[in-house]
């Protein structure tokens, strides 16, 4: 059944999922990533950090550039300003997503037991999905970054917060539907709101404790936090495995479906 139809399935009917096996099944994946992940990780926001503290610094200046970060209040920015920050966090996030796939890849790999390496977490960045993660994470952070900074000018941080929490939520999914169900952009998007909407209690419940779980690393001299970051993307992983599949078949998979 392709994702088209598994989709319009959802739609009609829903589906079930059970909370304590998809978190168990989380928990065995992660383990196999944590550490290699949480590697990549902290070099991948090394790199990142670099370069976005060397643009700001080159655009603003270091002394401007370190009392801007201090006091950074959108609702005291010019017009210009503001949507220069929009456009800049939207096009950051459109460029982390191929790394964010590559993670969810690692945590597919370790499930089906097959082989993964540092390379994984990069490697949609040459791949033809390069395009539709791009576009669905610079759609996404461009509607989310631009609610929050309007409620914000209009003196309501907390509606802007709330509402880039949501929509964060409800398009959790979307990566998934790019790299395994090989959705478009917007279809991808529409896809995970879809899937979000019919267990969303359940679904809240299983994100909550994975922030939780990732958040448990700050207790390790902070850096802890590279290593258990690693639970989320097991978890969406695991969510989207089991709602939807990715239709891999291991050698055992394939022998037991043969006749006889």
């Amino acid at each position: 059944m392709s994702t088209q139809q598994q989709l319009a399935e959802i739609k009609k009917y829903g589906y079930n999922i059970d909370f304590s096996d998809i978190f168990n099944k989380s928990l065995e994946t992660y383990k196999k990533i944590a550490l290699l992940a949480g590697v990549v990780l902290i070099l991948f926001s090394v790199v990142v950090l670099s370069i976005v503290f060397g643009a700001m610094t080159v655009f603003m200046g270091v002394s401007v550039f370190s009392g801007n970060i201090a006091d950074f209040n959108i609702s005291g920015l010019s017009i210009v300003t503001v949507l220069i920050y929009i456009f800049g966090v939207s096009l950051l996030s459109g460029f982390v997503s191929p790394f964010t796939a590559g993670l969810l890849k690692m945590a597919h790999n370790a499930f089906h037991h097959l082989d993964f390496s540092v390379g994984t977490a990069f490697e949609y960045y040459k791949s033809s999905y390069f395009k539709e993660l791009f576009t669905a994470s610079v759609l996404i952070a461009f509607i989310t970054i631009s609610f929050s900074a309007l409620l914000e000018r209009f003196h309501v941080p907390f509606v802007g917060g709330l509402i880039t929490y949501l929509i964060s939520f409800f398009t959790f999914l979307t990566i998934p539907f790019i790299i395994f169900g090989n959705l478009k952009a917007i279809e991808a998007i529409q896809a995970s709101f879809i899937v979000v909407s019919k267990q969303f209690f359940v679904l809240l419940g299983l994100i909550i404790i994975a922030i939780i779980m990732a958040c448990l690393g700050l207790f390790g001299f902070c850096i802890g936090i590279f290593f258990t970051i690693p639970f989320l993307y097991a978890m969406h992983y695991c969510i989207y495995n089991e709602i939807i599949g990715t239709g891999y078949k291991s050698e055992l998979d394939e022998i037991g479906a043969s006749p006889e």
